[in-house]
């Protein structure tokens, strides 16, 4: 039996595209959400099962852990979980902050460091997700940049901590379509707004990361660790035309 692949989040946008990516190529898969009945029809369609799983509660994390790897370990573990919290300094609060860390930050590491034994059985692979906020200067960012740039200092710090059995990389996307950037998206002026601030004019689909998620988790990037991937459309590298 392969050892299977647990994404944490597969509720949303990116976790459901990179599940049915890796459906496709084959892998055995365990999708986690808080309400696990949510994922019925994902998990059907993909061959998955599912697990409950409250990243905020660490006891929670660990039961899914436990529950999802198999006697090989874990092939992959992709923390797919996230939310976009936009406030100008003056409205922030300490609980924005400190609810957001958790959330993003400190779920990854807990779920990385149950994940580890399980990981390092099966010379697994770790994907977490940053934002291109985390790199750049953005208004009314400052909670979600926040927690966002202490993702991808952990995967750095992880990435030595676990080598040279399980390697961690982390993804850094812009705006996409999907569930949590809904209300954005919505307004068709603000899209189209948003698309322009791209050099390539257009917001991201879940696939553009999920596809990147996918290769990073298998063995075509066996030499690849520690690192940042911006699946952004240009925009933290490349001033869009017109800007």
């Amino acid at each position: 039996m392969t050892a299977p692949v647990l994404i944490m989040g597969a509720r949303g946008g990116i976790g459901e595209a990179l599940a049915r990516r890796l459906a496709a190529q084959g892998h055995p898969l365990v999708l986690s959400a808080r309400d696990p009945d949510t994922l019925q029809a994902l998990a059907r369609e993909t061959g998955a099962s599912t697990v409950a799983c409250d990243v905020l509660d660490p006891d929670s994390i660990k039961r899914a852990v436990e529950a999802a790897q198999s006697d090989e370990g874990l092939a992959g573990l992709a923390y797919c979980v996230g939310n976009i919290v936009l406030k100008p300094l003056k409205n922030l609060t300490e609980a924005d902050l400190i609810d957001c860390y958790r959330l993003n930050t400190v779920g990854a590491a807990l779920a990385v460091q149950a994940a580890a034994p399980a990981l390092q059985r099966a010379n697994g692979s770790v994907v977490m997700f940053s934002t291109v906020a985390a790199g750049q200067g953005f208004g009314n960012h400052a909670i979600i940049s926040a927690a966002k740039g202490g993702v991808e200092a952990l995967c750095r710090s992880l990435a030595t901590d676990l080598a040279p059995k399980v390697r961690v990389n982390c993804i850094a996307p812009s705006i996409s379509q999907t569930e949590i950037a809904g209300q954005l998206l919505s307004n068709e002026k603000m899209a189209d707004a948003l698309a322009a601030s791209h050099p390539m004019k257009r917001v991201g689909e879940a696939d553009d990361s999920a596809a990147m998620a996918a290769f990073l988790l298998s063995d075509d990037a066996g030499w690849i660790t520690g690192q940042i991937f911006p699946v952004d459309g240009g925009r933290g590298a490349l001033r869009a035309r017109g800007q």
